[in-house]
């Protein structure tokens, strides 16, 4: 007994099972002692789910997450701290409940109870429980890309401990799972030509599942490579390598199919005016983007009843968070090649001429505040205009730039309410777009066979490519096989399609997930640092006098590689002395989070640690 009653209090804390609770009705949700009277009800009930983290709820300077932060968890951007996880930190200690059990769990009681509503012949009564389907898919896939084997529940527990106790399952069933609630979602729900309902729809849910599905072939794959023969496996252990590679092989499939769903309707089009210089941009700081064809999913905000802070803290140049160098590196020449050796030293050494969009892919002067850039609405009585990276800062958290590369990508530099004051910005919060669906199918072609599907990545990405002028796909021409790129083993296929996704979303925080299912920490972020601008070596020095402390004892207000007396010295955001040997990420473990000890010591064995834990 006391086993069961420990079992039951654990439930409430983590959300893992707790339907017992379930004969009280969800407060504020529900009028009537019988759940689910009126689709209204239902409605209610799911409109809860659409005020969830998972749209991206604001941002914090440094980088905490939210619509323009989350990208500081990896190599596109730092701030004046490094992430934990990077530097391989992460405690077992600090194992966080999985929260997301009690999303499934609310999720399970509605999807149980829905087919009594009166009304479940309606048309909204389709949709919406085609919704609950889909944000069930969505936690369960949330916490597969954090802690990896998962136990999988569709309905209601009863408070038993035998019911309770239910052992994990393989990476693989889950994902299956997770693919077919997706189904359910796209079947039920209806099409939808714009995103002017706000609300999720057949095309989400096929967005949704061609990204599970090439994450997940994507993470067996290249896991399988890495770990092959190890003792700690963060891939599907259970399938011998044939079944695995049968596994990816209908992932790709599903997520090729997907894709061609949804572009076979003509209804969603890469937003291009033939402004090569500004539609990129503007995608991410136009409020309202109910009538743009590329935007499948996106939550608006009004800066008045829900707003975000992300202009506020990025108006000036600041933030307190820098581009690293590695980001602005990967973007292409103006010609479409591939820049490295003393063709990219030739350009830093005179900045900013490695961000001018007539030498580079203009989506990176779009991205990276090029000088000369607006920052602040003209009706300002400082419009702000930038000459100069806030290297100094003016004091004030968002008064600081920490690598000499200023984020332009989400600040709205036309906005016409309140951007100085907190969660009073409407930067929008995009969910899928057009691009994404693009990325998702080229990279799934590239890894099932890229030399035989050359052609058609090349047509995929074409659109991408003339929104800002750039030439299209060239596989040779592109490949980089320096010694020093990251990538330079992978096949011309895989990475051309790899650079393409990372140019195209940076900032969106989507570069940790890819790093994760790449198995790709070797190659990009142990034994690394994340660096900013050249800056002994460049132009720069002479542009801040007396403004700038480094290679003092302490009162440094900037940090740089190397030693004094160094010809070529490059800006770092974070102290070496918190870091002195680059990010530490241990791929033994660091892959996954770690389970609480109470979880597995509740289970009675039946759940394992995670590999490295």
């Amino acid at each position: 007994m006391k086993k069961i009653n420990i079992l039951l209090a654990f439930a409430l804390s983590v959300g893992f099972t707790g339907c017992y609770d379930l004969d009280k009705m969800p407060e504020g949700v529900l009028s009537t002692t019988n759940p689910f009277q009126s689709v209204g009800e239902i409605r209610n009930y799911v409109d809860r789910y659409y005020e969830s983290g998972l749209m991206g709820q604001g941002f914090m300077a440094g980088g905490g997450g939210g619509i323009a932060g989350q990208d500081c968890n990896s190599d596109n951007m730092s701030g004046i701290s490094a992430n934990t996880r990077l530097m391989g930190q992460m405690a077992l200690s600090n194992a966080s409940s999985m929260s997301g059990y009690t999303n499934v769990r609310n999720i399970n009681y509605l999807l149980d109870n829905i087919d009594k509503c009166p009304e479940s012949g309606s048309k909204e009564f389709s949709q919406l429980k085609g919704e609950a389907f889909y944000f069930r898919a969505w936690y369960y896939y949330d916490m597969l890309m954090n802690y990896g084997e998962l136990a999988w529940v569709d309905k209601p527990l009863e408070p038993d401990i035998n019911e309770m106790m239910l052992p994990r399952e393989s990476r693989t069933f889950i994902v299956d799972k997770i693919l077919a609630d997706l189904g359910e979602a796209r079947d039920l729900m209806v099409e939808k030509n714009n995103s002017s309902s706000m609300r999720i729809h057949k095309d989400v849910a096929r967005a949704l599942i061609s990204e599970v599905a090439l994450f997940e072939a994507t993470w067996e794959r290249y896991h399988y490579q890495k770990e092959k023969g190890k003792n700690e496996k963060f891939y599907d252990y259970t399938l011998d390598e044939a079944s695995l590679n049968a596994k990816i092989d209908d992932y790709l499939k599903q997520a090729i199919q997907a894709c061609k769903e949804i572009e076979s309707r003509g209804v969603w089009k890469i937003h291009n005016t033939g402004d090569i210089n500004s539609d990129y941009r503007k995608l991410f700081d136009t409020q309202d983007l109910t009538t743009n064809s590329e935007i499948l999913w996106f939550k608006m905000y009004d800066g008045d009843k829900v707003g975000n802070s992300v202009t506020r803290y990025l108006n000036t140049g600041g933030g307190n968070i820098g581009i690293c160098a590695s980001l602005v590196d990967d973007y292409l020449s103006r010609d479409g090649k591939p820049l490295f050796g003393n063709e990219l030293m030739n350009l830093k050494e005179n900045y900013p001429d490695e961000l001018d969009p007539e030498k580079r892919d203009p989506r990176l002067a779009q991205t990276v505040a090029f000088p000369g850039q607006r920052m602040k609405p003209l009706t300002d009585a400082n419009p702000y205009i930038l000459e100069w990276p806030a290297l100094a800062g003016d004091g004030t958290a968002f008064g600081t730039n920490v690598t000499g590369y200023v984020m332009l990508k989400h600040v709205q530099i036309d906005y016409t309410g309140d951007y100085v004051s907190e969660y009073k910005g409407s930067t929008p919060a995009i969910q899928f777009r057009y691009a994404d669906i693009l990325l998702n199918h080229a990279e799934a072609l590239a890894e099932q066979n890229g030399e035989a599907n050359a052609s058609e990545i090349k047509r995929i990405l074409q659109p991408l490519r003339d929104r800002v002028g750039m030439p299209g796909v060239d596989f040779d021409r592109e490949y980089n096989t320096d010694a020093s790129y990251p990538f330079k083993d992978l096949n011309k296929y895989v990475q051309v399609v790899r650079r393409e996704r990372r140019v195209e979303t940076a900032l969106e925080g989507k570069r940790l997930k890819d790093i994760l299912r790449w198995a790709a920490a070797e190659e990009l972020i142990i034994g690394k640092r994340p660096t900013g601008v050249l800056f002994i070596g460049s132009n720069l020095p002479e542009n801040y006098g007396d403004e700038l402390k480094y290679d003092l004892s302490d009162g440094n207000n900037i940090y740089l590689t190397g030693s004094k007396g160094e010809s070529l010295r490059y800006i770092l955001p974070i102290s070496p002395k918190s870091m002195p040997d680059g990010w530490q990420f241990k791929p033994n473990r660091d892959y996954l989070h770690p389970i609480t000890n109470e979880m597995l010591g509740l289970m009675d064995g039946l759940w394992k640690q995670n590999p490295g834990w």
